[in-house]
């Protein structure tokens, strides 16, 4: 049981829509093509708990949506969307009309068929540019060369693990904006975290050791939703059924929806 402070109010708990809204939550409980098995359709509802842990104040108008695939009518300069497996960034970013896409993924997600390994080809079929993707945080060991060399021939811009070793993430992360909204239209970010250190998150059934830190993922959360021309964000493949006892993933994945809020009111 959480403890009641009048002087100290609580994230979450945001009232549904009604009118334009600055922020609106929503929940893309996707898990059923997963290429590993996973109970990520109970994440939502895990963040939107760990939520009340944080307290976040601000003047922005922020409602939260519930559980919808459909994103396409919400009236909000930003949607934060929490998946789910990594199928939910294609009904968010084909939701939300976005011309350009900045993946913070271990993988390249360019794999055929449909599956939380394809949203990224899926995405570039459906008429994506890929000239104006790209993707942070790429783990070579954890993808095949053939998958590399496809992401070359499509225009991808990558940005590996290793290159991080040498940069800030957030430098990392405007470049990637950057190129992303050349051209204009509005940008979807995807915020994979599997893409961090398996020590931080162990309900990614795919992450691996000597991935980025937690404060990486939000210094990254932060920058994203301070870029004005993103207009959605996901965070993805998380399990919270896998999570380690102390809830550590989830409770993640909350502070980033906060650091994303925080960058959007530096707009």
């Amino acid at each position: 049981m959480l403890s009641h402070d009048p002087r100290w109010p609580r994230a979450g708990d945001w009232p549904a829509p009604a009118g334009h809204a600055d922020v609106a939550l929503v929940g893309i409980p996707t898990s059923a093509t997963s290429l590993s098995p996973t109970q990520a359709h109970l994440t939502p509802a895990a963040v939107r708990e760990a939520l009340r842990r944080y307290s976040f104040e601000s003047s922005l108008r922020i409602v939260d949506a519930g559980d919808l695939m459909d994103v396409s009518a919400l009236d909000a300069a930003l949607v934060i969307a929490l998946g789910g497996d990594n199928s939910a960034t294609v009904p968010v970013a084909t939701g939300r009309g976005a011309r350009g896409l900045v993946t913070l993924d271990a993988h390249h997600d360019l794999r055929d068929g449909v599956s939380n390994g394809s949203p990224v080809r899926q995405l570039i079929e459906a008429g994506l540019d890929g000239s104006r993707v790209v993707q942070v945080g790429i783990e070579p060991f954890a993808n095949s060369r053939e998958y590399a060399q496809r992401a070359a021939d499509l225009g991808i811009t990558v940005i590996t693990r290793d290159d991080l070793r040498r940069r800030p993430i957030a430098d990392a992360m405007v470049e990637a904006l950057e190129l992303a909204s050349a051209g204009g239209g509005p940008v979807h970010v995807d915020l994979d975290v599997d893409v961090c250190d398996r020590s931080v998150a162990p309900a990614c059934p795919a992450s691996v050791p000597g991935g980025i830190s937690a404060i990486e993922l939000r210094d990254a959360a932060r920058t994203a939703g301070a870029h004005p021309a993103v207009t959605s964000v996901d965070f993805v493949e998380v399990d919270a059924s896998a999570d380690a006892a102390d809830g550590r993933t989830v409770r993640l994945v909350a502070m980033c929806v906060l650091e994303v809020m925080k960058g959007y009111t530096k707009r």
